[in-house]
């Protein structure tokens, strides 16, 4: 099982930036989870919007490319995501979550979601 709870959300203008952050616990300590960050806002399908693996590669949906940095400080088992630049269409409820390691492409583990807003 992993725990998530994402938080860090806001409403800020376009170009500001805001940091989410996920601290997280997992039943097998030595499992290389793969994690990542996905968004949905109404109307809209959901998104993935950027993950990073158990040896620390990162992957990114071409709409946050260049602005958005996922990483995990493996210590304190913290997800985090800075993102910059950030534009009215980034509006949404982002989420936190985890991927089996026996299932990959699964999701099972997700956090409740955080709000972010962003005005014009």
């Amino acid at each position: 099982q992993v725990e998530l709870e994402e938080s860090g959300g806001g409403s800020v203008q376009a170009g500001e930036s805001l940091t989410l952050s996920c601290p997280f616990t997992a039943s097998y300590t030595l499992a290389k989870y793969s994690m990542g960050w996905f968004r949905q806002a109404p109307g809209k399908e959901r998104e993935e919007i950027a993950t990073i693996d158990g040896d620390g590669n990162t992957s990114y949906g071409d709409p946050v490319k260049g602005r958005f940095t996922v990483s995990k400080d493996k210590v304190q088992n913290i997800l985090s995501l800075q993102m910059n630049n950030l534009k009215p269409a980034d509006t949404a409820m982002y989420y936190c979550a985890a991927d089996s390691v026996l299932y990959g492409g699964t999701w099972p583990y997700w956090g409740r979601g955080t709000q972010v807003t962003v005005s014009s």
